[in-house]
Protein backbone atom coordinates (compact mmCIF):
# COMPACT_ATOMS: atom_id res chain seq x y z
CA UNK A 1 0.00 0.00 0.00
CA UNK A 2 2.83 2.43 0.84
CA UNK A 3 4.39 1.78 -2.57
CA UNK A 4 1.08 2.56 -4.25
CA UNK A 5 0.74 5.85 -2.34
CA UNK A 6 4.33 6.75 -3.18
CA UNK A 7 3.59 6.17 -6.91
CA UNK A 8 0.46 8.34 -6.70
CA UNK A 9 2.61 11.12 -5.24
CA UNK A 10 5.07 10.83 -8.12
CA UNK A 11 2.24 10.95 -10.65
CA UNK A 12 0.87 14.04 -8.95
CA UNK A 13 4.26 15.78 -9.16
CA UNK A 14 4.59 14.82 -12.83
CA UNK A 15 1.12 16.18 -13.59
CA UNK A 16 1.93 19.41 -11.77
CA UNK A 17 5.12 19.80 -13.82
CA UNK A 18 3.21 19.18 -17.08
CA UNK A 19 0.55 21.69 -16.05
CA UNK A 20 3.17 24.34 -15.27
CA UNK A 21 4.95 23.72 -18.59
CA UNK A 22 1.64 23.93 -20.46
CA UNK A 23 0.77 27.23 -18.78
CA UNK A 24 4.24 28.64 -19.57
CA UNK A 25 3.90 27.65 -23.25
CA UNK A 26 0.43 29.20 -23.37
CA UNK A 27 1.77 32.44 -21.88
CA UNK A 28 4.65 32.44 -24.38
CA UNK A 29 2.22 31.84 -27.24
CA UNK A 30 -0.06 34.67 -26.07
CA UNK A 31 2.90 37.06 -25.79
CA UNK A 32 4.28 36.12 -29.20
CA UNK A 33 0.85 36.36 -30.86
CA UNK A 34 0.35 39.83 -29.36
CA UNK A 35 3.82 40.90 -30.57
CA UNK A 36 3.04 39.87 -34.16
CA UNK A 37 -0.48 41.32 -34.00
CA UNK A 38 0.94 44.68 -32.91
CA UNK A 39 3.53 44.58 -35.72
CA UNK A 40 0.90 43.72 -38.34
CA UNK A 41 -1.33 46.55 -37.06
CA UNK A 42 1.61 48.96 -37.31
CA UNK A 43 2.31 47.77 -40.87
CA UNK A 44 -1.34 48.34 -41.83
CA UNK A 45 -1.20 51.82 -40.28
CA UNK A 46 2.12 52.68 -41.93
CA UNK A 47 3.91 53.16 -38.61
CA UNK A 48 6.13 50.06 -38.53
CA UNK A 49 5.85 46.40 -39.26
CA UNK A 50 7.06 42.86 -38.74
CA UNK A 51 10.44 43.49 -40.40
CA UNK A 52 11.25 45.77 -37.47
CA UNK A 53 11.15 42.63 -35.29
CA UNK A 54 13.76 40.72 -37.29
CA UNK A 55 16.86 39.80 -35.34
CA UNK A 56 20.06 40.70 -37.21
CA UNK A 57 20.81 37.00 -37.66
CA UNK A 58 17.24 36.04 -38.57
CA UNK A 59 16.94 33.40 -41.28
CA UNK A 60 14.07 33.98 -43.73
CA UNK A 61 13.04 31.31 -46.24
CA UNK A 62 10.71 32.03 -49.13
CA UNK A 63 9.30 28.61 -49.93
CA UNK A 64 8.25 27.35 -53.32
CA UNK A 65 9.44 28.22 -56.79
CA UNK A 66 9.11 32.00 -57.10
CA UNK A 67 11.93 34.20 -58.31
CA UNK A 68 12.56 35.11 -54.67
CA UNK A 69 12.47 31.55 -53.33
CA UNK A 70 15.55 30.76 -51.28
CA UNK A 71 16.87 31.04 -47.76
CA UNK A 72 18.22 34.45 -46.74
CA UNK A 73 20.83 34.03 -43.98
CA UNK A 74 20.35 37.41 -42.26
CA UNK A 75 18.01 40.33 -41.84
CA UNK A 76 20.23 42.48 -44.07
CA UNK A 77 20.35 39.88 -46.87
CA UNK A 78 16.56 39.55 -46.84
CA UNK A 79 15.98 43.31 -46.71
CA UNK A 80 18.58 43.99 -49.45
CA UNK A 81 17.51 41.24 -51.83
CA UNK A 82 13.74 41.19 -51.33
CA UNK A 83 12.12 43.92 -49.26
CA UNK A 84 13.93 47.02 -50.54
CA UNK A 85 13.64 45.98 -54.23
CA UNK A 86 10.00 45.07 -53.61
CA UNK A 87 9.21 48.45 -52.07
CA UNK A 88 11.10 50.23 -54.89
CA UNK A 89 8.64 48.61 -57.33
CA UNK A 90 5.62 49.98 -55.48
CA UNK A 91 3.80 53.27 -56.09
CA UNK A 92 1.78 52.90 -52.90
CA UNK A 93 2.86 50.85 -49.92
CA UNK A 94 1.74 47.30 -49.38
CA UNK A 95 -1.06 47.10 -46.80
CA UNK A 96 -1.80 43.82 -45.03
CA UNK A 97 -5.21 42.54 -44.01
CA UNK A 98 -4.82 39.80 -41.41
CA UNK A 99 -7.21 36.86 -41.55
CA UNK A 100 -5.84 34.99 -38.56
CA UNK A 101 -2.85 34.63 -36.26
CA UNK A 102 -2.15 31.23 -34.73
CA UNK A 103 0.35 30.80 -31.91
CA UNK A 104 1.97 27.84 -30.22
CA UNK A 105 4.88 28.50 -27.88
CA UNK A 106 7.62 30.33 -29.77
CA UNK A 107 5.86 30.05 -33.15
CA UNK A 108 3.25 32.33 -34.72
CA UNK A 109 1.55 31.65 -38.04
CA UNK A 110 0.24 34.77 -39.78
CA UNK A 111 -2.32 34.29 -42.56
CA UNK A 112 -3.00 37.52 -44.42
CA UNK A 113 -3.61 39.23 -47.75
CA UNK A 114 -1.68 42.31 -48.80
CA UNK A 115 -2.35 44.81 -51.53
CA UNK A 116 -0.92 47.97 -52.98
CA UNK A 117 -0.27 49.65 -56.31
CA UNK A 118 2.85 48.94 -58.35
CA UNK A 119 4.83 51.71 -60.06
CA UNK A 120 3.20 50.76 -63.37
CA UNK A 121 -0.20 51.66 -61.88
CA UNK A 122 -1.43 48.07 -61.69
CA UNK A 123 -2.56 46.54 -58.41
CA UNK A 124 -0.43 44.04 -56.56
CA UNK A 125 -2.42 41.59 -54.46
CA UNK A 126 -1.15 38.43 -52.83
CA UNK A 127 -2.09 36.00 -50.06
CA UNK A 128 0.52 35.01 -47.51
CA UNK A 129 1.18 32.52 -44.75
CA UNK A 130 4.22 33.18 -42.60
CA UNK A 131 5.52 30.78 -39.98
CA UNK A 132 7.53 32.91 -37.56
CA UNK A 133 9.72 31.71 -34.71
CA UNK A 134 10.33 34.29 -31.99
CA UNK A 135 12.91 34.54 -29.26
CA UNK A 136 12.79 37.37 -26.72
CA UNK A 137 10.30 39.29 -28.87
CA UNK A 138 12.42 39.08 -32.05
CA UNK A 139 11.80 37.02 -35.18
CA UNK A 140 14.71 34.58 -35.52
CA UNK A 141 13.31 32.26 -38.21
CA UNK A 142 10.64 32.67 -40.88
CA UNK A 143 9.10 30.58 -43.62
CA UNK A 144 7.00 32.54 -46.11
CA UNK A 145 4.43 31.05 -48.47
CA UNK A 146 2.60 33.08 -51.13
CA UNK A 147 1.26 33.01 -54.69
CA UNK A 148 4.47 32.71 -56.71
CA UNK A 149 2.71 33.53 -59.99
CA UNK A 150 1.49 36.92 -58.70
CA UNK A 151 4.90 37.68 -57.19
CA UNK A 152 6.87 36.67 -60.31
CA UNK A 153 4.59 38.69 -62.61
CA UNK A 154 5.11 41.78 -60.45
CA UNK A 155 8.86 41.17 -59.99
CA UNK A 156 9.52 40.88 -63.74
CA UNK A 157 6.97 43.47 -64.90
CA UNK A 158 8.05 46.36 -62.69
CA UNK A 159 11.61 47.67 -62.48
CA UNK A 160 12.87 48.77 -59.07
CA UNK A 161 14.76 51.60 -60.76
CA UNK A 162 13.31 55.07 -61.21
CA UNK A 163 12.13 55.87 -64.74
Amino acid sequence: MAKWIKNIGRIGLALAAVTMATKAAANEADTNRATIAKAMDAWAAGTGGPYDLLADDAVWTIAGNSLGSKTYPSKEAFMREVIRPFNARMQTRLIPSVHRLYADGDTVVAHFDAKGTARDGKPYLNSYAWILTLKDGRIVRAYAFFDAKAFDDFWTRVSPLAD
